[in-house]
């Protein structure tokens, strides 16, 4: 089945020699990759990688030490006396569940913030016909008040600033001279 956002190739894949098709193949992921579902769906299972990594270690950081311990009160000491009185079986099970849970959430969220933004900023610069810092900031604007939507007018207002300025900040650097990479090898 040919896909519907490729043009169609220029003669049928079995009249091709296996370098013509390698080299058909190759233009048709590129052409995929370049279109705004292909970098929206990109910048999602990147997210989504990116996040599950930062969610691990940040949940399996949280168990480094246990500092914390009797300086709780009310309802959560009793929680942590009791836990306290596991077998040590059972309060890893508890605590591999809970660092699962965290990575799994972070990684669904950095993956949500990437497919959004990216598919919105693609969105944008193909209306707008143009590349420029403008694409970024409205899409970290859209993408950061859509986030805080079910939180109220001002967090809606304080997630597109913030998204918006971040998202410029960055374009702003990668754009730079400093961001951008050596003419060539001897550049340095």
């Amino acid at each position: 089945m040919q896909n519907p956002f490729l043009p169609p190739p220029s003669k049928p894949l079995n009249e091709m020699t296996p370098e013509e098709q390698g080299e058909a193949g190759a233009k048709e992921i590129m052409n995929f990759i370049s279109s705004c579902p292909g970098k929206a769906i990109l910048a999602g299972g990147s997210g989504f990688v990116l996040g599950g990594v930062f969610g691990f270690f940040m949940a399996s950081m949280s168990y480094d030490t246990p500092l914390g311990i009797g300086q709780m009160g009310g309802a959560a000491a009793l929680a942590q006396e009791k836990y306290l009185e596991l077998p040590l079986k059972e309060q890893m099970k508890i605590q591999f569940k809970d660092v699962w849970n965290r990575t799994k959430s972070s990684a669904r969220n950095f993956g949500y913030i990437g497919l959004i933004f990216s598919g919105v900023e693609c969105c944008i610069e193909g209306l707008r016909g143009k590349s420029d810092l403008y694409n970024g900031a409205a899409a970290g604007c859209i993408t950061g008040g859509g986030l805080a939507l079910k939180s109220g007018p001002e967090a809606v207002l304080v997630g597109c600033a913030g998204f918006a300025a971040f998202s410029t900040a960055i374009d702003m650097y990668m754009r730079s001279e400093n961001g951008a990479p050596p003419k060539n090898d001897y550049d340095q």
